[in-house]
């Protein structure tokens, strides 16, 4: 892996941003030129001969750093694209899910806020800006209200000043909350008949400094949505004067407003650090308490209460309310079990990660709360700081001023602008993590996925920013980031994998920069995991691989080398060492050794050594001296030495050669036997065989027996094996300054069975 693994570092050079560095190139087929001259992509891109490479294959890896960065982002990124193919839940979106999808508008996201009408035939004021609040909708938010924590402290301050700003998210009961506010507050105050209640139908009337409350002993309800009136004079107008004012007017008129609005920016934030008025920690209720509660009334009887959970279980809701758990889902999810409807079908449509996401989409247009939407998608597991900056760099891209977001703030508008993102501790494999950095997920695995496919097919002006952001993610220094962005890109390509092919996988695959072509590898192994895929992806490698002569040809069948070592040789073992043949096959040039070993390796790791070694029988098999049979018994030699951190864990750790030597014990006696015959192999193979007979015995001595007759059988096979191995095994066994404890009996073993 020397010659991949450290051309990172070897390319960076001479204009070449570091790793990390935002100024990277775009990565596009028509955009993308790695900024290395010409003269430099091509040093040392020529064909390799044997001794180079067989020097290259001992080193394993020339930078240790650079290789376990690049082992690392394989390893992250095999964890998440085996979420994406295994999971045993099922949660995966097939590509008609996600691009062929008709979307109707309802449930889910729209249970957020209310209906654009209310229907006909309501009171609607003189001055047009109001309409009463009719008793059943009043009881309505009455009846069952379940009240979060922070609800009798907005209550008191209510009937304190006259007027609050209820500065919540939508969807999290922010309009209940106020309803049942104004109607205890005016009923504390003694308003007669417990007063009336008002809707505002014209904020920016409410909001004029000339205004009066028209009824006394009457509440009144504004609801601002500051993704419309974001910088317009309505929502500037709710300034720490206003305030005052209109408190004021409502004391003297013995009335009450409340104003419900998203998380505090601009002027209503300066405000609410200098006034009492806004009100921001109403804190939450539990979604299934409130579906309960809407559902059977204030008393359940406890068989209804047992029948209701049993059938949430069942249809799914419990994971619905989990994934959106704003009380306003919860309340619609109720109105089904009143109507005795199709629990299981409204879960279904609640729980459809293409509608969410179209449905999300259309309503925010603000760019910078997409950009942290794509990024979250990207990078999702990541820490809030990484997708944080990441989206803010895409944002740029976008707008191309960097000054844009400087008093940005994500982290207090995530509950308002993304409601199905959290922000938290739980490590990757769900245990709870009391320590380091709160990490981005979406409440629903399948989210992400449908995110990354709408940004991608949807959004048409930005493909070409997001490719280049993307791009420059695959040389972050943070090898988690560019693992991610690797599986991100390869979900992108499941709409239309012709289309991303040629958009950027075929640039990437022929990168002179190593960590681009790994993105390739991995996005490819993410394409082929689609069932529907896999077969124009394998057609897509074959080609790859067939013998060229420029340089980025040789990239490209290093690519796809690499490509096939990870879940898609996993999957289909034959196609993959098919692949790994042709590469090993081209006559005047050894350059694809290391990366065919190293995906040898990793395909031996994942359970699949026993059609490894029947491929590398076959390939050796003539046991002449041409190039085919020295590279196969160089790639098991390489195989029988190591595993591979992204597949088997820590560095050092005994082969899966070794661990199966029981088991495939026939065709590793055929393989040594070949290997240690064979000039230059043999010094290679004499080296291996050491150290498994003086590290890999010393780690995990219950494989010696095996190992024990796999030497006994080749010792007792024609020629000079049995003196070869009497031989070294001796010399091992004297070794002073690096003994070798089994070589002794080992070789007693040798010398009783062939003296028979």
């Amino acid at each position: 892996m020397s010659e991949e693994a450290t051309a990172s570092h070897a390319e960076r050079v001479d204009g070449v941003p570091a790793a990390g560095d935002w100024a990277e190139t775009a990565g596009d087929a028509a955009t993308e030129k790695d900024r290395t001259p010409p003269e430099r992509a091509e040093e040392g891109e020529g064909p390799l001969n044997e001794a180079d490479a067989l020097v290259a294959l001992s080193k394993g890896a020339d930078d240790p750093q650079e290789w376990a960065d690049a082992a690392r982002a394989a390893q992250i990124a095999d964890l998440i694209a085996h979420r994406l193919r295994d999971d045993p839940s099922g949660l995966r979106i097939g590509t008609l899910a996600l691009f062929q999808d008709t979307v109707s508008f309802g449930g889910g996201f729209n249970a957020h806020g209310r209906a654009a009408a209310d229907g006909t035939g309501v009171a609607v004021e003189a001055d047009g800006s109001l309409v009463r609040i009719e008793p059943d909708e009043q009881v309505a938010h009455l009846a069952c209200y379940v009240r979060p924590p922070g609800y009798q402290l907005a209550l008191e301050l209510l009937r304190e000043r006259h007027l609050i700003v209820l500065a919540h998210p939508p969807g999290t009961g922010r309009a209940a909350a106020a309803v049942n506010l104004l109607v205890e507050a005016l009923i504390d105050a003694g308003a007669a008949d417990g007063g009336s209640c008002h809707r505002s139908t014209e904020p920016s009337a409410i909001l004029s400094t000339t205004w009066a409350p028209p009824n006394k002993d009457a509440g009144y309800l504004v609801e601002l949505d500051d993704r419309s009136a974001r910088g317009s004079s309505v929502y500037e107008a709710v300034d720490s004067s206003w305030l005052t004012t209109a408190a004021a007017a409502l004391k003297a008129a013995n009335s009450f407003m409340v104003v419900i609005t998203g998380p505090p920016r601009g002027v209503l934030a300066w405000a609410a650090d200098r006034t009492p008025y806004v009100f921001s920690d109403l804190g939450t209720v539990e979604a299934g308490e409130v579906l309960e509660r809407h559902a059977l009334g204030l008393a359940p009887d406890e068989v209804e209460l047992t029948e209701l959970r049993e059938r949430l279980v069942g249809s799914g809701a419990v994971e619905a309310l989990h994934e959106q758990p704003e009380p306003a889902i919860a309340v619609a999810l109720a109105r089904t079990v009143r109507a005795k409807g199709d629990l299981a079908e409204h879960v279904a449509l609640l729980r459809d990660p293409s509608q969410q996401v179209r449905q999300w989409f259309s309503r925010h247009e603000d760019l910078e709360a997409l950009c942290f939407a794509v990024s979250a998608a990207v990078l999702e597991g990541s820490s809030y700081l990484t997708v944080s900056d990441a989206a803010i760099r895409l944002h740029t891209a976008l707008v191309r001023d960097p000054y844009t977001l400087t008093g940005l703030r994500y982290r207090d508008r995530l509950g308002y602008d993304q409601p199905w993102i959290t922000v938290s501790g739980p490590a990757d494999g769900g245990a709870g993590r009391p320590f380091g950095p709160p990490l981005v997920s979406f409440r629903s695995q399948l989210v992400r996925q449908a995110v990354l496919a709408h940004a991608w097919s949807y959004l048409d002006g930005m493909r070409n920013e997001l490719l280049t952001w993307l791009r420059r993610l695959l040389v972050h220094s943070d090898v988690e980031v560019r693992a991610r962005a690797s599986v991100a890109a390869g979900v992108m390509a499941w709409g239309d994998h012709e289309h991303a092919l040629h958009r950027y996988l075929l640039s990437w695959s022929t990168s002179t920069v190593w960590p681009v072509r790994q993105a390739a590898a991995m996005a490819l192994g993410v394409v082929g995991g689609q069932p529907e895929l896999a077969e124009a992806i394998w057609a897509r490698l074959g080609e790859w691989v067939a013998e060229g002569t420029s340089a980025p040809a040789r990239r490209q069948a290093r690519t796809a080398a690499t490509a096939v070592g990870g879940l898609l040789g996993r999957d289909a073992p034959d196609r993959a060492l098919a692949v790994l043949r042709t590469a090993l096959a081209w006559k005047e040039d050894w350059g694809n050794l290391v990366p065919v070993a190293w995906s040898v390796v990793r395909l031996n790791d994942q359970g699949r050594a026993g059609a490894v070694l029947a491929a590398l029988l076959e390939w050796s098999k003539a046991q002449d001296l041409s190039p085919m049979v020295a590279k196969s018994l160089s790639v098991f030699l390489f195989s029988a030495e190591r595993t591979h951190p992204a597949t088997a864990g820590a560095v050092g750790r005994p082969s899966a050669l070794w661990a199966m030597a029981g088991e495939l014990g026939s065709s590793l006696e055929e393989l040594w036997a070949r290997a240690l015959a064979r000039q230059p192999i043999q010094e290679q193979a004499l080296a291996t065989l050491r150290i498994w007979l003086t590290d890999y015995a010393e780690q995990d001595p219950r494989r010696l027996p095996a190992v024990r007759e796999m030497l006994i059988g080749i010792a007792r096979r024609p020629g000079k094996h049995g003196e070869r191995l009497e031989y070294w095994l001796g010399v091992w066994s004297a070794d002073r300054e690096r003994p070798c404890r089994a070589a002794a009996s080992l070789r007693e073993a040798v010398l009783a069975a062939t003296s028979r």
